[in-house]
C-alpha cells in the first residue's frame, strides 16, 4: 500500500504546525467509500530501555473480526515528544509498515485523534490523507474540548465541542464503561465514524482494531 501523498519528516516543530494547517484543508468530512471488506487498525509502543518505537498494523476481516495480515516496523525516534504533533513522532513506522501490506484496507481505525486537534489534524487525518483513506479517531481520551458525560448504555453518545465546533462524539461503546473519542480522520462522516466503532466493539469497550494492534506492539516489545 502506497502513500498518495508525500512531504519530508525531519522538519522543525514550526514547520510541522505550518504543515498541519495546510494539509488540514484536505481532509474530507463525508463518507467517499463504499463497501467496507477488510478494516485496519494501527498502534504504537514505546520502548522503556532505548529510543526505539514499534509500530503495527493489524488486518482485520470484517465480518469475523479476525486477523487476515500483519506488518510490525520497530524504528527509532525522530521527533521530539510535543502534544498535538504526536503524527511526526508515530506515523514514519507506521506508513513503513502500511508499505509492505498486501491487503489493502478499505477503513483505517487509529487508536487517537482525527478531527478532535486544535489545528483540525490529528494523526488519523494526518495517516488518511497520506493513504488517501477512509480513516477513524478512536481516542482513549480527550485532547480537547468540552462535553457531558454521555447516558450509560451503549450507543449513547454527547457531542465533544470546541469554540461551538463539533469536532468529534464522545461514544458509550460499552454498558457502564469509560466513553471513548471518536473523530473525522478522512473520507467518512461523524456519524458513520461511530457506527463502525460501534460494530468494531461487539465484548469491550476498546474496537477489536485497536485492542489487536496494540496487542501486537506489546508482545513484541517484550
Amino acid at each position: 500500500m502506497e502513500q498518495i501523498l508525500n512531504h519530508p519528516w525531519e522538519i522543525s516543530e514550526k514547520e510541522a504546525i505550518v504543515l498541519q494547517y495546510r494539509l488540514a484543508e484536505k481532509v474530507i468530512k463525508q463518507d467517499e467509500f463504499t463497501e467496507v471488506n477488510y478494516v485496519a487498525g494501527v498502534d504504537v509502543a514505546y520502548s522503556k530501555r532505548s529510543d526505539s518505537l514499534i509500530a503495527a498494523v493489524v488486518i482485520l476481516d470484517v465480518n469475523s473480526l479476525k486477523p487476515v495480515e500483519s506488518v510490525v516496523i520497530e524504528d527509532k525516534v525522530r521527533f521530539p515528544y510535543v502534544p498535538g504533533l504526536f503524527s511526526f513522532r508515530e506515523l514514519p513506522p507506521i506508513v513503513k509498515a502500511f508499505k509492505r501490506i498486501k491487503i489493502k484496507p478499505d477503513l483505517i481505525v487509529c487508536d487517537g485523534q482525527g478531527i478532535a486537534h486544535p489545528r483540525r489534524f490529528g494523526l488519523a487525518c494526518h495517516l488518511g490523507v497520506l493513504l488517501d483513506t477512509p480513516t477513524i479517531g478512536c481516542g482513549k481520551t480527550r485532547l480537547i474540548g468540552t462535553f457531558v458525560e454521555p447516558e450509560s448504555q451503549r450507543g449513547s453518545y454527547s457531542p465533544l465541542i470546541d469554540n461551538s465546533e463539533v469536532i468529534g462524539k464522545v461514544l458509550r461503546s460499552q454498558n457502564n464503561v469509560k466513553p471513548i473519542f471518536v473523530s473525522i480522520g478522512h473520507r467518512i462522516s461523524l456519524e458513520t465514524s461511530c457506527n463502525w466503532i460501534l460494530e468494531l466493539s461487539p465484548k469491550y469497550r476498546l474496537p477489536e482494531t485497536t485492542r489487536q494492534a496494540d496487542h501486537l506492539v506489546k508482545t513484541t516489545l517484550t
